[in-house]
């Protein structure tokens, strides 16, 4: 069973799965289901095992949309470095992604999109497909129908005004003086979310400048009326904040000419320094594609040539963005996740039993302590006395650690029994102290940054692609909470805040929103192992009640899945959608924390598994679980569909991971492995 498409009018939702896997006779019948989930397991623990790096480091393709592949293509003619190899490689991926009504949807099942048809679409154009082509022809009819470039997005329209197909007039404005905004000032870079500041700062430049290339076509098929392609956007009332910002940029738009040209240009000067001097050592900027692609042209547009060493490294590193398969299409992947993966991976083989000083974990945890940050990076504008200790979540990405990479490699370095404990444990510590000293105010914790809550960015007119601000969220929290529990803080004043927040943030129907993962299936998924690794009961009237919901959205096939629609059309799509391998196994992780391992519900999930596991020991995937922005940028993580049910079947088969470490001396500071201990009014940020 597939979710259906048609998700702009409110699709129908997906009925019970019932269909059986083709794999099921090969589980012999006599077998029960400790003895299936013990082959499973042996199994998966093989597969994973096989598919790690030398170095001793994981990493699945991470999958988005196509407008990775456009943007590629686009920036490349922007730079005048397209190439034919390239470009027939794109192609041929961006072509295999198109659905049979002409449209690209940004995730599998999902609906059309209309700025990712377009901006497909122009890619193909690129390549040479022709408008009159039966595959572009129904693109650009479906566009024309739901309000042509008009209606797209500020992004792709960005992309078009680069070229002349759009006017840059009718873009919001994004002033380059916002650098100076100081921390306290609304609206200053450091409001937004890291992601969304990497990108605007660059964008500033590229909005000051205003820059065209001839365009190598007209894209006259794509409006609902060439005539007037640029039909003026109606107006929010004045007295919404919506209106407010709108006139705001009517404002900035009006004064733009009356900036003093030195004033501007020490603006985007200042910026371009900015933008330098977060460059990675791989020559990325914060291990994301986005950021990349447009501070290149922003210091392309500054007199940067392409032959100088930072837009040379910048250009490197794009191409280590792409993954070839086998058909010889190209995918660019918008981030990659070897920390992430790698801690995950590490969890799933220890709950599995693989022995805790076993090499490749040992392997492992050597490679993770080596990526650990020790300098400080944004997160330090709003915790300047907070001694670094995170990780990222990438290769390089030195100026963004997150919160929730941390305790997860945390969690996974406790598993194993490494040859150097002195070493092991400093960095616990480091990474402890560093998620402590990043709680924000309310008790939780966002991804990225404390306290980035403003309500401002997402009313600029510019920010309609996703979201702009990093909020705590329960997954990220829970996470924490989790790490926090087994370093022998469950009863620190600071976990007991963070238990409280996520008990109020339990939705009405038992379950838990999820930010970073699809959706209220992770959200739950995440924080009952949480709430239960911080001494609730499995009696506990919140437990029961997300045990409750569980078992409700449960498909008849035995497993569970939930659809993005979920994040556009909460309670009717909750807990609905196609099973899936990770999502069946955060669900299983859940239930198996709040004492549910002999109920037939855990032991229907376990079945699926195991039915629908491949003979290799793997699982096939191509849901996407992930998420970016909730419903705007969805992703596939492709190892995802390997590590979480691994780690549901090794805790059903051996139990719970293992108990926490004795309580710490005091529960106003931090393990004394850390070297420093972080009072408690510090941590809360007063």
């Amino acid at each position: 069973m597939t979710a259906t498409t048609d998700g702009s009018t409110g699709a129908a939702l997906p009925p019970r799965v019932t269909a059986a896997s083709e794999n099921d006779t090969d589980i012999p019948e006599a077998a029960g289901v400790p003895d299936i989930a013990a082959r499973a397991v042996r199994r998966a623990t093989d597969f994973l095992l096989s598919r790690q790096d030398d170095q001793g480091w994981w990493k699945g393709d991470l999958e988005t949309n196509v407008t990775m592949d456009a943007e590629d293509l686009l920036l490349r003619q922007f730079l005048g470095i397209r190439d034919e190899d390239t470009t027939r490689a794109a192609a041929l991926f961006i072509r295999g992604e198109q659905r049979e009504d002409g449209t690209w949807a940004t995730f599998h099942g999902g609906p059309g999109e209309l700025s990712t048809t377009i901006e497909a679409y122009v890619a193909l154009r690129l390549a040479g497909d022709p408008p009159d082509a039966p595959h572009m022809a129904k693109a650009s009819a479906w566009v024309r129908e739901q309000g042509g470039i008009a209606a797209s997005r500020v992004f792709t329209r960005i992309w078009l005004a680069l070229f002349g197909w759009w006017r840059w007039e009718d873009l919001p404005e994004l002033p380059p003086e916002l650098i100076w905004f100081p921390s306290w000032v609304p609206l200053n870079i450091y409001d937004f979310g890291c992601w969304a500041r990497q990108t605007i700062v660059p964008l500033t430049i590229v909005s000051a400048k205003r820059p065209v290339r001839p365009a190598p076509f007209p894209l006259d098929e794509l409006h609902t009326d060439p005539r007037h392609p640029n039909p003026p956007r109606p107006l929010a009332p004045p007295l919404s904040w919506d209106g407010a910002f709108q006139r705001l940029d009517r404002t900035l738009h009006a004064l733009r000419r009356a900036v003093p040209r030195r004033l501007r240009a020490a603006a985007m000067h200042t910026a371009a320094r900015w933008i330098i001097e977060r460059q990675e050592n791989d020559g990325c900027w914060g291990g994301i594609q986005p950021p990349a692609v447009y501070s290149i042209i922003a210091l392309h547009l500054l007199g940067y040539d392409l032959n100088h060493p930072v837009m040379r490294a910048g250009l490197e590193s794009l191409d280590r963005f792409a993954v070839w398969r086998e058909d010889g299409a190209r995918m660019v992947e918008a981030c990659q996740s070897p920390v992430w993966d790698t801690c995950l991976a590490t969890i799933a083989l220890a709950d599995a039993g693989l022995p805790a000083d076993h090499p490749q974990l040992v392997k492992a945890a050597d490679w993770m302590l080596g990526e650990q940050i020790v300098r400080p990076g944004d997160w330090s504008v709003r915790r300047p006395q907070l001694p670094p200790g995170g990780w990222a979540f990438e290769f390089h990405n030195d100026n963004y650690p997150d919160i929730d990479d941390t305790a997860e490699v945390v969690l996974a370095l406790r598993r194993v029994k490494h040859h150097d404990p002195e070493r092991l444990d400093n960095a616990i510590g480091r990474g402890v102290r560093w998620n402590l000293g990043m709680q924000s105010r309310n008790g939780a914790w966002g991804a990225f940054d404390v306290d980035n809550t403003s309500p401002f960015p997402n009313r600029l007119p510019f920010c309609d692609f996703g979201e702009v601000i990093d909020p705590p969220s329960a997954d990220v929290t829970a996470h924490v909470v989790e790490m926090l529990a087994v370093e022998g803080l469950a009863h620190d004043p600071r976990t007991r805040r963070a238990v409280q927040w996520l008990l109020a943030e339990q939705e009405p129907d038992g379950s838990w929103f999820g930010r970073w993962g699809v959706n209220y299936l992770y959200g739950t998924g995440s924080v009952v192992p949480a709430l239960t690794a911080a001494g609730l009961p499995g009696s506990h009237p919140a437990i029961r009640r997300a045990v409750a919901w569980l078992e409700s959205v449960q498909n008849d096939d035995g497993g569970w899945g939930e659809d993005l629609r979920s994040y556009r059309h909460a309670r009717e799509w909750a807990g609905r959608g196609t099973s899936t391998a990770s999502q069946t196994a955060w669900a299983l992780m859940a239930l198996l924390a709040a004492g549910e391992r002999e109920s037939r519900a855990v032991e229907r999930g376990v079945e699926w598994l195991a039915a629908t596991q491949r003979e290799d020991g793997s699982w096939d995937e191509p849901h996407f679980t992930g998420t970016g922005f909730p419903w705007d940028f969805s992703i596939n993580y492709h190892l995802y569909r390997q590590v979480f049910p691994l780690t549901a079947l090794g805790r059903y088969v051996h139990g719970e991971p293992f108990a926490a470490r004795p309580a710490a001396a005091s529960a106003r500071a931090e393990p004394t492995a850390a070297g420093v201990d972080l009072p408690l009014a510090e941590a809360k940020g007063s």
